[in-house]
């Protein structure tokens, strides 16, 4: 199984890439949006690939993240949801999107994604909501950017400051899920709180977005 390609793009297509890897060249399937944020052709990139293997036909699929290839193998569990079709709703959504949709209930964020109806949308919605905190976690156990093969250039230079720092949202995120987990809460519940907490304070700090999170578990009346 080929779980990730580091290499330079020598050709960028309308949904793939041509990714060098040493010599041998691997086209690679990816979302608008990952498209969209690859450096341009020439420069050095990496991508978590899933392979697809059928009778006639392997295709790679890339990733920036663990966190939108997990989504990506989630999406794709759902009848009637092919690479395709996840690769759409990634596209349209992200990897955060597509959590927060799922933990919301959101189909209709679902549905905008080109070729999914709505019965399709809900199903997602309704097969994905409990696994949906597992993947919302990720986010703050790997980077957001993944980093591309060192050059010669690179190895030998001194180290210096990431120019891509890892957001606090999501790491407040996972460890807000993990805090409310801890106090009892239902998946399902505690994501969707989470969710929409995040949603009215992006940039909140964990002790921040629990407390909001808390509120809006708070029974009513």
């Amino acid at each position: 199984m080929i779980g990730r390609l580091a290499g330079r793009i020598d050709y960028r297509g309308p949904d793939h890439v041509l990714l060098d890897v040493g010599g041998v060249g691997y086209i690679v399937f990816v979302s608008e949006r990952t498209l969209m944020s690859l450096p341009p052709t020439g420069e050095f990139s990496a991508l978590y690939t899933d392979l697809v293997v059928r009778e006639d036909l392997l295709q790679l699929f890339g990733f920036p993240t663990l966190q939108e290839k997990e989504w990506h193998r989630l999406l794709t569990s759902v009848q009637g949801i092919g690479a395709k079709a996840s690769m759409a709703i990634l596209g349209a959504l992200g990897a955060d999107g597509t959590g927060r949709a799922i933990a919301l209930g959101d189909w209709s964020a679902i549905r905008a994604a080109p070729g999914v109806g709505p019965k399709l949308a809900q199903r997602v919605v309704n097969e994905l909501k409990d696994k949906a905190p597992a993947a919302m976690a990720m986010a703050g156990a790997h980077s957001d950017v993944v980093e591309p093969a060192p050059t010669m250039a690179t190895e030998t230079a001194a180290p210096s400051p990431s120019v891509n720092p890892p957001r606090p949202g999501p790491v407040a995120q996972s460890d807000a899920l993990s805090a409310l987990a801890n106090l009892g809460y239902q998946p399902g519940e505690a994501a969707a709180a989470v969710a929409q907490a995040q949603m009215d304070t992006p940039e909140a700090d964990t002790p921040t977005l629990i407390r909001a999170a808390l509120k809006l578990l708070a029974p009513t009346g």
